[in-house]
């Protein structure tokens, strides 16, 4: 009852704002929430990317932490295409449009056609891809090494919002374009990740280690 009341509220205000760079994508029930993050600077590893973040909430929320992971989403091949420019008019339809008559044989300087500006023309074209961010805490399953997010470092007072926040800071921070040392091995040992993610049981998705049973070491302050 307290996780469901808790989340009503955490909703209704991430429906009305968020801070800049995350948007909530999917909240359809108070069990399990998608939001998308952008990474604001220029850090290279992350330029011109969206991930996708799932929150996925237990009964105990928040007196517990959620289950909080990256999601791998494919690009989408219908959402590639740019959308059609607006062709520049030329000087007869623009005169067209105006209300006076203008001579368009007169010396006067030629009118001024507004092209696209730079800023319109370098925008990427979002395609729907959600990959899974390079970080040395962040194995290439989506699985996240964060104090924040184990029982030991969770705060009741931490919500969606500010989960979302520290990793846009953790990504922001980071200056190493590579995985976790063991991540092959580590995301073995977890297999494929079940439609209710890993916590959902101790034995995981599909009869390997539940995300609960993994004990990170928390011992590299430098990312």
């Amino acid at each position: 009852m307290f996780a469901a009341k808790r989340l009503g509220k955490e909703l209704q205000k991430a429906r009305q704002k968020l801070p800049p760079g995350i948007e909530l994508i999917k909240a359809d029930d108070l069990r399990t929430w998608e939001l998308d993050i952008r990474v604001l600077d220029n850090n290279p590893i992350y330029a011109n990317q969206i991930y996708r973040l799932v929150f996925i909430f237990g009964q105990n929320y928040p007196i517990e932490p959620p289950e909080v992971t990256f999601f791998y989403v494919p690009p989408n091949p219908a959402q590639s295409q740019p959308q059609p420019q607006a062709q520049p008019q030329t000087q007869p339809e623009i005169a067209a449009h105006n209300s006076e008559v203008i001579d368009l044989t007169a010396d006067d300087p030629p009118i001024s056609i507004p092209q696209p500006s730079s800023q319109t023309q370098s925008q990427g074209v979002d395609n729907g891809h959600r990959p899974i961010p390079i970080h040395p805490h962040i194995y290439t399953n989506g699985i996240i090494c964060l104090d924040l997010l184990g029982t030991a470092g969770w705060s009741p007072v931490q919500s969606v919002e500010s989960v979302c926040m520290s990793l846009q800071s953790m990504l922001t921070g980071n200056t190493k374009n590579e995985r976790p040392p063991g991540d092959k091995e580590f995301c073995a040992s977890m297999g494929p990740r079940g439609k209710d993610g890993w916590s959902s049981s101790s034995k995981g998705g599909w009869g390997r280690r539940g995300l609960k049973d993994v004990r990170f070491d928390y011992d590299d302050d430098t990312v």
